[in-house]
This record gives structure tokens, C-alpha cells and sequence, in this order.
């Protein structure tokens, strides 16, 4: 069994409800985390699973909701034999490696330590026991990518699209996709009162509608902006005037599976 675990579902800005978006990948006990914002060792530990079974970190991109939280994931391990694996863009391996060097994370008295992985669009990675991970670019940063991991064992099939402007590229790769994990800042009304976040992030009225033509499976939208004032059933209503398939909006602490 496959579950994904949510430990935020906002952006950038924290409410009272919701954290900086974040979620594990969790089978038998073992975990991949996909971006580590905020305090995610207590987040792991409130889920009742062990950080040390972490195997494997996946980076989105560098801005500080999606990477803050990993030198005092690294800092709380520090007296534990743990190897994990880190994944991301070139870019975003630099970044890594310098913020962890700002705090002294990669001395030798570190037990834990994390081996950098770049990874490049048309490039694939067994994780071994796990599963296929596929990266591919969006457009919000320069670092930025999306991931498409293939589960052999269960047949299933999940891309989470990090942060995003709508990509056509993307929902291509989507076409008939068991889970989309799929940035949905906020209502379509913000867009047009603020038009340059269509260059950074999603609206729920367009996610819905190319959803709906990619035959995407499961819809699960998340990073939902804090700093605005709007509900899930908002964004709710608006992804179903074109989406019929399956609708999840989770909250934190969230459990789905796949």
C-alpha cells in the first residue's frame, strides 16, 4: 500500500490551518519526502512514522517555502547514521549544499549524510524498492521541476507539478495520469486582479478545465496562497464547472491512498 501524507497544503504564506506545502511518499515505513519547508521532523513524527526511514528527499526549486526546512531536518538527525538521498535540478543541488554548509550540516562529526543528485528532463532514476522518478521543467523558476514517479509494484502512476504556471508540456505528460498533485493557488478572480501570478502559479478555474482534456484520473490541487481570502469550496466549485473525475482537496495531515 502507498499513501501520500500531507504535511502543508499552502504556499508560501502559513495560516493557522495550513502549512508551507509538503507531503511524504510512504510504503512499508519507508518514506520520500517532497520538499521540506517548516518543521518537518514533528510533522513525520505526528504521522507516527520514523524520520530516520526517510530514503529519499525530492526538491522542487529553491525558494525558501519549499527548502527552509532542511538544515534543521538534517540538524535533528545529526546524531543518527542516516544516508539519504537528495534530488532536484542543478540549480537547486547547489543551493542545498550551500545552506547546509551555512549551519556546518556536512562536518564529519554529522552522522547523517546526503548524498546530491542533480537531475535533468529526459533523465529517469530507479529508487530502489520504490519506484521510477522522471523530472521535467515548469515554468516558475529557473530550479524548478516537476516529477512523475511510476509505482511498478501497484501499476500506478503520480506527477506533482511543484509550483507552476498552467504548463501544456505538462498536461500532455498527464494525459490519463492515475494522480495529479497540482499547484491551485487561488480562485480565477485573483488572476485577473493580479495577472502576473499567471506566470508563477495555477488558478482553480484553468486547472479544472485542462484536467478535464488530459483525462487526468485523480485530481489532488494544493499550495493554496494564505495570504488570500478565499475557501476550498471555492476552489471546489470552480474546478468542477469542467473537471468530472476524481476530486481530492486535502488538508494537512491529510492520509490518501493510492
Amino acid at each position: 500500500m502507498i499513501e501520500v501524507c500531507f504535511l502543508g497544503t499552502a504556499g508560501s504564506v502559513a495560516t493557522q490551518e495550513k502549512d508551507n506545502t509538503s507531503f511524504l511518499i510512504h510504503r512499508d515505513r519507508n518514506l520520500i519526502l517532497i520538499d521540506c519547508p517548516g518543521s518537518a521532523i514533528q510533522k513525520i513524527k505526528k504521522f507516527g512514522f520514523d524520520p530516520r526511514k526517510t530514503s529519499s528527499i525530492l526538491m522542487t526549486h529553491i525558494h525558501p517555502d519549499h527548502v527552509y526546512g532542511l538544515p534543521s531536518f538534517v540538524h535533528s538527525l545529526m546524531l543518527e547514521e542516516c544516508r539519504i538521498q537528495l534530488f532536484g535540478s542543478e540549480e537547486t543541488m547547489s543551493f542545498c549544499q550551500s545552506l547546509l554548509d551555512l549551519f556546518h550540516l556536512q562536518e564529519k562529526d554529522i552522522k547523517t549524510r546526503l548524498e546530491f543528485i542533480s537531475l535533468n528532463e529526459g533523465e529517469s532514476f530507479e529508487l530502489p524498492g520504490w519506484t521510477r522518478l522522471a523530472p521535467f521543467q515548469v515554468p516558475h523558476s529557473t530550479a524548478s521541476l516537476a516529477f512523475h514517479l511510476s509505482f511498478e509494484k501497484e501499476k500506478k502512476q503520480l506527477i506533482y507539478s511543484g509550483d507552476t504556471s498552467a504548463s501544456p508540456s505538462l498536461f500532455r505528460r498527464a494525459a490519463q495520469i492515475d494522480y495529479l498533485i497540482h499547484d491551485c493557488s487561488a480562485p480565477s478572480r485573483y488572476f485577473k486582479e493580479y495577472p502576473s501570478l499567471h506566470t508563477m502559479h495555477t488558478h482553480s478555474l484553468e486547472l479544472g478545465e485542462l484536467s478535464q482534456e488530459a483525462g487526468v484520473k485523480c485530481l489532488i490541487p494544493c499550495h493554496f496562497f494564505g495570504e488570500l481570502d478565499f475557501s476550498l469550496e471555492e476552489i471546489e466549485h470552480e474546478i468542477r464547472k469542467s473537471y468530472k473525475g476524481r476530486l481530492i482537496i486535502p488538508k494537512d495531515f491529510d492520509r490518501i491512498i493510492l
